[in-house]
């Protein structure tokens, strides 16, 4: 099984990008998933997270309102949409997926309870 990240560019700020995380194999829908996001010379940091039937959604307080994420089990890929963004935002983007059956914040937002990582993809926002 394997996660493939995708979507990332160099965008301005203000703009918008989706990224994808398209997954191999017939497990997916049996798994919440994650994105984490890491800037150079920064430690990784939980983004967002979203359940196994996308009806339960978690974000960190820097993106919420700013960014939604979603996934389409019959396509096994999960996404993350994110709008008005900034510079701040610039980091390698990492989409994940969970070991844990129960889903709620402080797990979902702790990276070592992934167990299976994307490539990562590359977002630049400019000011």
């Amino acid at each position: 099984v394997q996660l493939q990240a995708s979507g990332g560019g160099l965008v301005q700020a203000g703009g918008s990008l989706r990224l994808s995380c398209a997954a191999s194999g017939r497990t997916f829908s049996n798994y919440s998933m994650g994105w984490f996001r890491q800037a150079a010379g920064r430690e990784r940091e939980f983004v967002s997270a979203i359940n196994k039937s996308g009806s339960s959604t978690y974000y960190a307080d820097s993106v919420k309102g700013r960014s939604t994420i979603s996934r389409d089990n019959a396509k096994n890929t999960v996404y993350l949409q994110m709008n008005s963004l900034k510079p701040e935002d610039t980091a390698v983007y990492y989409c994940a997926r969970s070991r844990r059956s129960l889903f709620d914040y402080r797990g979902s937002s702790f990276y070592p309870n992934y167990d299976l990582w994307g490539q990562g993809t590359l977002v630049t926002v400019s000011s």
